[in-house]
């Protein structure tokens, strides 16, 4: 039987993040330009672009939970990748808009936390 409340849970939190990017992006086009460096809008465009590649990744693991309702290192996964992506891209929005250059020390926590995520996934899908 599918726990449909996980997958409904993860499709939720996927839509809500793809808003989120969408308007994060739009405020960094729009409302950043002019305020910070170009060297900088590059770094906050770098957080945009993977919260958008992980927010479609995180319908993709939805899914992933609907077809294989008893894994547990499916939901795991999505979990890290989600961790992985806050921490991954809004360090990087606050380190361009605070202007707080010790937050792109974390930055890679969250990447780290997005590849073990993909990885578990990429098990879950091979072991169960």
């Amino acid at each position: 039987m599918t726990d449909n409340k996980k997958v409904n849970q993860f499709l939720t939190i996927a839509s809500i993040m793809m808003a989120l990017a969408i308007a994060i992006g739009a405020f960094g086009a729009h409302g950043l330009k002019s305020l910070v460096s170009p060297e900088m809008l590059v770094v906050y465009h770098t957080g945009v672009e993977y919260q958008f590649y992980n927010t479609l990744g995180l319908f993709a693991a939805s899914f992933v939970i609907y077809l294989k309702p008893d894994s547990k290192k499916s939901v795991v996964a999505a979990w890290l990748i989600l961790i992985g992506m806050i921490i991954f891209s809004f360090s990087l929005y606050l380190l361009v808009i605070l202007n707080i250059p010790v937050l792109g020390a974390i930055t890679p926590i969250g990447g780290t936390l997005m590849i073990i995520g993909w990885l578990t996934l990429a098990y879950s899908i091979l072991r169960g």
